[in-house]
């Protein structure tokens, strides 16, 4: 049976799922703050839709004009300027206090600075006294809600769970009752759909203990109070606007919709850190690694900006991906002595690994190999893959590895030549066997060569059996999507329903979530 631990970080750093990255993934759906943007969304609500919640506008619904102004540092990850701006905001106001809340949370979850965590609970608790006090309005409700999720977030990245469900909880059932009370006030609606969505699309291994804390969840409705959010102005639209965005580009395949709003929004706004980030992380998503590169290195930098040394670790991929070893090394060298958190440490050590392993440097890889089992947790999926590197003690295949990493840096074509190169024999590992055509599926999948994907798909499903490899599940996923997209449904049904069925493997939870959305499409 699952441990709960690692459900809560799944729905609660909700971008880790997004982007598989625990830190920018919560900064990416609580932090995402700002006015609406002129960026067109390309799915609009019917008239009877936008009727429905048409928005209201009172004192105790909208920010000022200087909380907004706050609201749009934060956003920048300008915590001095945000500051600046809330000595002139009155203090106990609704709107101040949820800014600071969203300053205070951003300052934790950056810095991942452990001694800073009592200090943001404190203070968070202190806010919630005061806007129990609050005149009713949507607004101060909103807040309360809102802020309860921020603490959720915090006591599950420290290591709190318990405390982390029981905030998550009542955070959810606040949110609901603000939607009840004020039906029309839209950024209820962002938090709470997003918190439905996450909820409803778990697999159904978690059902007992989100039912055990009261937390009904909904594919359907999370995205429809989503699309109200985000397609009708509102303080926290943009917020909507990009979870939306982001939810369909990672479950729904729709990668152009979202790297076209990032990138209109990077041109509107090029001194903003958080956006710079979405960019460099959607081209490294979508294997655009010359773009997420050129985006990294003119990301706005300085000593106005918050530290943040995750996109080190990002630099550090991308370099790895055109197989520049020495620089790699340096960029997660970088990062580890920058980043105070415990995430991404195994992931960072692994890559370190590589590096010096594919550059030849076998003491420098054996001294990183070991490191990858003395730091770290293993709450995420990447830190967990390192683990299992580790233990395991099966050594990697360099050509194969070389290939994964030009598939991942999306040199498509060089990747397939790599592979041309690759000789199994008897005493060949039976994973390095189910990863080679698995390798030439991805390749030719990228390419647009959905026939030639699906002749090597299918071959890696047959070797595998049940392998506790990841090969074959994720074969079976990308199988039902090519038939999905040519409209054979019932068999894309049969692929995903497979994909579901492999009992264990790396990257189980993220497969069976895609999974499990991807049937709801297709019956």
């Amino acid at each position: 049976m699952p441990h709960p631990n690692a459900d809560f970080h799944r729905l609660l750093l909700v971008c880790s799922v997004i982007f598989r990255q625990l830190l920018p993934g919560l900064l990416a759906v609580l932090l995402l703050v700002g006015r609406a943007s002129s960026t067109s969304w390309p799915r609009q609500l019917t008239a009877a839709q936008q009727t429905e919640v048409a928005p209201e506008a009172t004192s105790q619904t909208s920010l000022t004009a200087v909380q907004a102004r706050a609201y749009v540092e934060v956003l920048k990850m300008r915590p001095t300027a945000a500051q600046q701006l809330l000595r002139a905001a009155a203090p106990t106001a609704a709107g101040t206090l949820l800014v600071q809340d969203c300053l205070s949370i951003m300052e934790l979850l950056v810095s991942q600075d452990a001694s800073r965590y009592q200090v943001t609970i404190e203070a968070q608790s202190q806010r919630l006294k005061v806007l129990e006090k609050a005149a009713p309005g949507a607004l101060p409700a909103y807040a309360r809600a809102e802020i309860r999720l921020h603490q959720a977030a915090a006591q599950v990245v420290f290591g709190h769970e318990v405390q982390g469900a029981w905030s998550l909880r009542q955070s959810y059932q606040q949110m609901q009752q603000v939607v009840r009370q004020y039906p029309r006030y839209l950024p209820a609606r962002k938090t709470l759909g997003m918190m439905q969505f996450f909820i409803g699309s778990l697999p159904e291994s978690y059902r007992w203990f989100l039912k055990l804390l009261g937390l009904p969840g909904s594919v359907e409705a999370g995205l429809h109070n989503l699309r109200l959010a985000a397609t009708q102005p509102n303080d926290f639209q943009l917020e909507a606007r990009l979870i939306l965005g982001l939810l369909e580009e990672t479950y729904y395949k729709k990668p152009d919709a979202a790297l076209e709003l990032v990138e209109g929004l990077h041109r509107q706004q090029p001194d903003n850190l958080l956006i710079s980030y979405l960019l460099i992380s959607q081209h490294k998503k979508q294997h655009h690694t010359d773009a997420a590169l050129a985006a990294y290195r003119t990301r706005p930098t300085g000593p106005d900006y918050l530290a943040l040394p995750y996109l080190q670790h990002m630099a550090a991929d991308l370099l790895l991906y055109q197989g520049q070893y020495a620089a790699s090394l340096r960029a997660n060298q970088q990062f580890l002595q920058q980043y105070r958190g415990q995430h991404y440490r195994k992931d960072a050590a692994f890559k370190l690994y590589l590096a010096a392993w594919l550059s030849g440097d076998a003491a420098a890889a054996e001294q990183y190999r070991q490191q990858i089992g003395r730091s770290g947790r293993t709450v995420l999926e990447e830190d967990n893959y390192a683990q299992r590197f580790f233990e395991d003690q099966l050594p990697l295949n360099k050509l194969l590895t070389r290939a994964r990493l030009q598939i991942d840096g999306g040199y498509y074509r060089p990747a397939l030549l790599t592979l041309n190169n690759f000789r199994p024999g008897a005493a060949t590992p039976l994973r390095d066997r189910l990863e080679e055509p698995y390798r030439r599926a991805r390749a030719w999948h990228l390419l647009g060569r959905p026939d030639s994907a699906r002749l090597f798909y299918a071959r890696t499903i047959a070797l595998a059996g049940n392998a506790p490899y990841y090969f074959a599940p994720q074969s079976a996923l990308q199988l039902g999507y090519l038939y999905q997209v040519e409209g054979q449904r019932n068999t894309a049904k049969v692929y995903f329903q497979k994909a579901l069925a492999y009992p264990r493997h790396e990257y189980k939870n993220s497969t069976d979530t895609k999974a499990k959305l991807a049937l709801r499409e297709v019956e």
